[in-house]
């Protein structure tokens, strides 16, 4: 259920795009980045789920883009493999990420945005198929890890760990040496002691993986 991703930093294309006066009020002093995922092929749902699968009349895509709290990040990164999905991102003044092997897994995602956020303190990762997820529990992610810096910081329901996760920088080295489809649960299970959770809502913690988890969604 956690995000993953691999791929040569020299095959990336990165496009920044300068946020608007008044548009996005970000903290510098923080300086936590938010990487957002939506790379993936889906082959499990079948289709791009994040921009033709829907809920509550929006795209997957376009909630979890809603979900972000902008002033929390010093940098917001959204890693793609689709031009629609840049516009989107875009439109919000994040910075995009091209991701030219999606085909290498989820940890390619994963390597190429920590790269990219290298100058960051800490990386809040995100994945694109939790459509219920609130800004404001991201929110609270983000402000436990100020007060406990060393840790990794992860949204959880009774105990059981879902996404968003919020890495520190001592953790990206093991992060960047991710391979084909493993992700960050791989990481937080060499370092259960670092683990600090945050308590949300189940139904946030849900995510779209296919096309029944999307009717489930829908029948509740």
């Amino acid at each position: 259920m956690f995000f993953c991703l691999l791929c040569s930093f020299s095959f990336a294309i990165v496009e920044k795009t300068n946020a608007q006066k008044g548009m996005i009020t970000v903290r510098e002093e923080l300086r936590v980045g938010c990487l957002l995922m939506a790379a993936g092929n889906a082959e499990r749902f079948g289709e791009n789920k994040l921009l033709c699968a829907a809920w509550d009349g929006r795209s997957l895509i376009e909630h979890a883009l809603d979900a972000i709290p902008q002033e929390c990040f010093a940098r917001v990164l959204v890693v793609t493999q689709y031009p629609e999905i840049t516009a989107l991102a875009k439109e919000r003044g994040f910075e995009t990420l091209q991701n030219e092997h999606p085909e290498r897994g989820q940890s390619g995602t994963i390597r190429l945005g920590t790269r990219a956020l290298s100058d960051c303190g800490a990386i809040c990762f995100m994945v694109a198929d939790q459509p219920l997820l609130q800004a404001g529990t991201v929110r609270r992610i983000v402000d436990a890890w100020q007060e406990h810096p060393n840790c990794i910081t992860a949204a959880a329901h009774n105990g059981k760990r879902g996404n968003p996760c919020l890495f520190p920088s001592r953790f990206f080295p093991e992060l960047c040496a991710l391979e084909a489809d493993r992700g960050g649960s791989s990481v937080i299970r060499r370092h259960e002691d670092a683990l600090l959770l945050v308590e949300a809502e189940e139904r946030e913690l849900f995510d779209c993986d296919t096309k029944q988890a999307l009717e489930i969604l829908k029948g509740n």
